[in-house]
């Protein structure tokens, strides 16, 4: 088998996962219920975030929360205040790949 293959977790339930963590990319999934965040954070490399479902609700730089659907990618530069909440009942599910990869020591988003 050439590929490598990787499962992305099937819940509801709250989940922060690192798929890949390798010196190409990180990509990570993550799946947050209502009220649900991450700690608010600075970026350590350019990130790329999807939202799967639900409707993300994140704060950038100085910037008021904005909201983003399902099928929004965002790009975000390094170094960028990262505020990422879920404030729905819905729950939500997104992926963030940062490339090139961080150096130093993983962090979540």
């Amino acid at each position: 088998m050439i590929e490598t293959v990787y499962q992305l977790v099937q819940t509801d339930e709250k989940s922060i996962k690192a798929v890949v963590m390798d010196e190409n990319l990180h990509y990570m999934h993550m799946i947050l219920g209502k009220d649900q965040g991450l700690p608010v954070h600075y970026s350590n490399s350019q990130v790329y975030m999807t939202v799967l479902r639900g409707l993300l609700s994140i704060g950038l730089g100085d910037q008021e929360v904005n909201d983003y659907p399902k099928g929004t990618l965002l790009k975000i530069p390094v170094n960028t205040k990262m505020n990422v909440h879920n404030r729905q009942d819905a729950t939500l599910e997104i992926t963030v790949v940062k490339a090139p990869a961080p150096k130093g020591p993983a962090r979540q988003a």
